[in-house]
């Protein structure tokens, strides 16, 4: 049965074609017979999915919709929202995984006996998973309600007899019944009820033909990273490198907390472990839900999430963890200052209006077992705010404060700042002489979008750490790492940031960098002076050419064209517009899932659609195997009818490209497949070619001595200021 309900705007229609934007809108203008619109607005118009298939279909643009992109399209598309749909999608993906058998059976038959049987099945598997809290009342009436054309299904035992499976275990380490009753209060993953399940039918069985194919986890993590990235203004999230390597600082842990949970990166990236009990909380109950949905696909380890405000509200108050990650959120002054002023968390000073993130990390320490460890992402004003300096000052003294790790710029949102780690741990005694580890990794942050050179940063910093924690102390790394006896850091400002405590970089190693610079910087000027190309003789007449278009060029098989992207395997680099741009490496990320990359090959030609800017980047070696970002259209010539430099050099007239694009209010957008060449044999397509291939040698070479000519000045003027280069 196809969900008549489900709507698709025209950029889904243009993914599902596997086409730009501006196809879709010039089939709306020339055919008659085009869908109408069904809802959203007069400039983004929504159309029913079921009607866009088939019109696709019918003129033969379309065999058939792939099957992630119909999914995807239902969700997107559902009445009740994208999240309700991720969240009945969750748990129809966690019942296929855990029990495949009884969604053969409750799927049988029509729409109205899924929905009416499927809380049931539900049930047995959200009731184990998530605890008692996670049952709908209402679920259990509708499980017992069947159609009665319809024959019943053999479900599991349900919760409370004697076959079923008992309540999960408590809280680790609580033995009051208050505590129990405050996890269970809040649920997360309500079971939803009959009537909620029917518009979401075809979606859910649309999620078992996508398990199916992918496996429940990577299903429901391709739908997860399909709603993020179309969604990105809503969610904060952290980077998955980011996560792994706070995961790391952790430690292996048995218990593990996450009192801002978000979609749950922080505790997927810990190492599963079927002992494991893993705590979360959001205030955002879509989130808390969703997180609790994705580790109980991701592991077999007791999972507790909670809906609720962590600081005001917290669901776990008697919990003593192993490990606590965090990524609060930041410069929050309505956190309950007022409410909480004699709350027993604030062991080591009362934390001001302005200084929420001391605030998380007391919670954090509050919540961990003596000897734990915890890893919060904090901003680098919280180690420097006069306001916070008494609280600084007493988790130094007291010991539990052990490493600021200054990260590059770019390493999570916001990208424009150089976030802090702060790894803490709950003293079970003071340390007689305490030190603390101050590491800065500002150094590998990158140009690109693709946010800092992530092996170095892990590399650094857990070799620091390691030996840190092992000995309690650092032999000082200059420009990386060192340990301060916390006396040192105890004066009036009490200021934690790291560059303002490590040593420079060896004076000798700066001023050989920098001859370094200077001889390449010489080279690089040699070279563009032989790559000039020369003059243009003003005498001969232009020639008059037949043009063709890259849409015919296509149409005739001559190329091949592709667009970018939304998602991809997380190792994959990933060829942005900015890099395409500015002539640099594969820098960017996609969202992790299993939808299949466009994969660049040598000789292709890559040609950004936004901006207005007249840019074509033909594939080298280096390049070749990126994946193609979004906003990106690839060019694959056959080389037996066109030469790529041809081809780039062509697409990259000024001319060309403005009689090739529209322009809205706040952007210009190009249209590929009007882009002219001229129709030469293919012997004066490489006479052209090698001349285009020698200008864009030029180009690469007046953008490395710029680059280079920046880093010298730079260079100069710190070893001037540092004292390690003398002004003769």
């Amino acid at each position: 049965m196809q969900d008549n309900a489900t709507e698709v705007t025209a950029a889904g229609i243009a993914r599902l074609a596997g086409v730009g934007r501006a196809a879709v809108s010039n089939w709306r203008r020339r055919h008659a017979d085009f869908p109408k619109p069904v809802g959203g607005t007069e400039t983004s118009p929504s159309f029913a999915l079921a009607e866009v298939e088939a019109w696709l279909r019918k003129q033969g643009k379309l065999a058939e919709v792939p099957l992630r992109e119909r999914v995807w399209q239902q969700l997107a598309g559902h009445p009740e929202g994208p999240v309700t749909a991720l969240t009945h999608a969750g748990c129809v993906l966690l019942l296929i995984h855990e029990r495949p058998t009884v969604w053969l059976e409750v799927s049988s038959g029509s729409d109205e006996r899924l929905a009416a049987i499927l809380p049931g099945a539900l049930e047995q598997v959200l009731v184990p998973r998530f605890g008692a809290g996670a049952v709908n009342a209402s679920a259990a009436v509708n499980a017992a309600v069947a159609v009665n054309s319809q024959s019943p299904v053999n479900l599991p035992p349900r919760a409370g007899t004697p076959d079923a499976v008992n309540t999960p275990p408590p809280v680790h380490g609580v033995n009051s019944p208050s505590a129990v009753h405050a996890v269970n209060t809040s649920p997360t993953v309500h079971t939803p009820t009959g009537p909620q399940l029917l518009p979401s039918a075809p979606l859910l069985r649309g999620a078992a033909e996508l398990a199916a194919d992918l496996g429940a986890r990577q299903a429901f993590e391709f739908l997860l990273g399909r709603h993020l990235d179309a969604n990105p203004r809503q969610y904060t999230l952290t980077p998955t490198e980011l996560a792994g390597l706070m995961a790391d600082l952790a430690g292996p842990a048995r218990t593990l907390l996450d009192p801002a949970c978000g979609t749950g990166a922080l505790m997927r990236a810990v190492t599963p472990r079927p002992d494991q009990e893993l705590y979360a909380q959001d205030s955002a109950p879509d989130l808390a839900a969703l997180t609790a949905l994705r580790l109980a696909l991701h592991t077999r380890a007791t999972v507790r999430a909670a809906a609720g405000d962590t600081l005001r509200a917290d669901a776990f108050p008697d919990l003593r963890a192993d490990a606590v990650l965090c990524h609060p959120p930041f410069n929050e002054r309505n956190w309950g200052h007022d409410e909480l002023a004699y709350d027993p968390r604030w062991e080591y000073g009362f934390p001001a209006r302005n200084e929420s993130e001391l605030a998380w990390v007391q919670h954090a320490l509050a919540r961990l077992r003596d000897g734990g460890t915890a890893v919060l992402l904090m901003p680098p004003a919280a180690a420097s705010r006069r306001s916070g300096r008494r609280i600084r000052a007493d988790l130094l003294r007291r010991g539990a404060l052990r490493a600021v790790v200054a990260l590059p710029i770019g390493a999570a949102p916001p990208y424009n700042i150089p976030l802090h780690l702060w790894v803490l741990h709950r003293p079970d005694k003071a340390p007689a002489q305490p030190e603390v580890l101050l590491v800065d990794t500002g150094q590998y942050a990158t140009e690109g979008r693709g946010g800092p050179d992530w092996r170095a940063v892990r590399e650094v910093v857990l070799e620091a750490w390691g030996a840190f924690d092992r000995a309690g102390t650092l032999q000082e790394r200059p420009g990386l790492a060192r340990s301060l006896p916390v006396i040192d850091l105890l004066d009036d400002d009490v200021d934690l940031a790291p560059a303002r405590h490590l040593p420079p970089p060896a004076a000798a190693d700066g001023t050989d960098a920098l001859t370094a610079v200077r001889e390449r910087l010489g080279d690089t000027l040699r070279l563009t002076v032989e790559l000039t190309p020369p003059p243009a003789d003003p005498a001969q007449p232009a020639p008059r050419w037949p043009f063709t278009t890259v849409g015919e060029l296509a149409r005739g098989g001559a190329l091949v064209m592709r667009t970018g992207g939304n998602g991809g395997h997380a190792r994959v680099p990933v060829l942005t517009d900015h890099d395409v741009l500015a002539g640099t490496a594969p820098s960017g990320t996609l969202p992790e899932s299993d939808e299949e990359a466009v994969l660049t090959e040598p000789g292709d030609v890559v040609v950004p659609v936004l901006g207005g800017g007249a840019v074509a980047r033909v594939i080298d070696d280096a390049t070749g195997g990126a994946a193609l970002g979004r906003n990106l259209v690839l060019l694959r010539p056959d080389p037996t009818a066109l030469d790529p430099w041809f081809l780039a050099g062509f697409l990259r007239g000024t001319a060309n490209n403005r009689q090739a694009s529209s322009y809205a209010s706040t952007a210009t957008r190009l249209d590929v497949r009007r882009l002219q060449l001229p129709r030469l044999a293919l012997d004066e397509q490489r006479r052209y070619g090698a001349r285009f291939r020698a200008l864009d040698e030029f180009e690469r070479a007046l953008r490395r001595a710029n680059r280079l000519g920046d880093q010298l000045v730079r260079g100069m003027y710190d070893g001037l200021t540092d004292g390690t280069v003398a002004p003769g």
